[in-house]
């Protein structure tokens, strides 16, 4: 596959999935956990829909820089080592209410991830937006790149989204 074609292949797997590992920063050293996402259509953010009760919010609110990753789904008796998969890391920023892109951000999430309406009457919740700063590409057994925001959005604006 050429990197153009790994490229592709990447939006079209960040787009495709909703669940990726989310690694922040405890004041103990390193925590992963799982979160939903939805991608911005240029993927120049991510959205998180996250509870202030939750450990990885907290650390979020304490120390913003974080981390998504994203793997294609495993497949039985493959290789593990040979999925494909993008890290994506960058800091995280909570939107506010107030602010003129949060009803976007509300409708672009839920339409993504309609059961989690419910989850935005909640008084605990806050909408995040993880900005990416380093993109790390793994097409497969030694075949890695590592990518700048710039680069993430412009692969994303070479694929249009699916309107469906």
């Amino acid at each position: 596959m050429t990197l153009r074609q790994e490229l592709q292949w990447m939006i079209g797997l960040i787009r495709r999935q909703r669940w990726a590992a989310l690694a922040t920063q405890s004041a103990d050293g390193p925590e992963a956990s799982w979160a939903a996402y939805t991608p911005e259509p240029d993927c120049s953010g991510f959205l998180l829909h996250l509870s202030t009760l939750a450990a990885h919010t907290r650390n979020l609110l304490a120390d913003p820089r974080a981390g998504l990753a994203i793997s294609e789904p495993e497949r039985e008796r493959e290789d593990p080592q040979k999925l494909a998969r993008v890290m994506i890391q960058g800091k995280v920023a909570v939107i506010s209410k107030s602010s003129a892109d949060y009803q976007e951000a509300v409708r672009r999430y839920q339409a993504r991830l309609p059961d989690s309406t419910p989850r935005f009457e909640f008084g605990d919740f806050l909408l995040l937006r993880l900005t990416p700063i380093r993109i790390r590409l793994v097409g497969g057994f030694a075949r890695a790149h590592t990518l700048d925001s710039a680069a993430l959005r412009a692969a994303a604006q070479s694929q249009p989204e699916d309107p469906a």
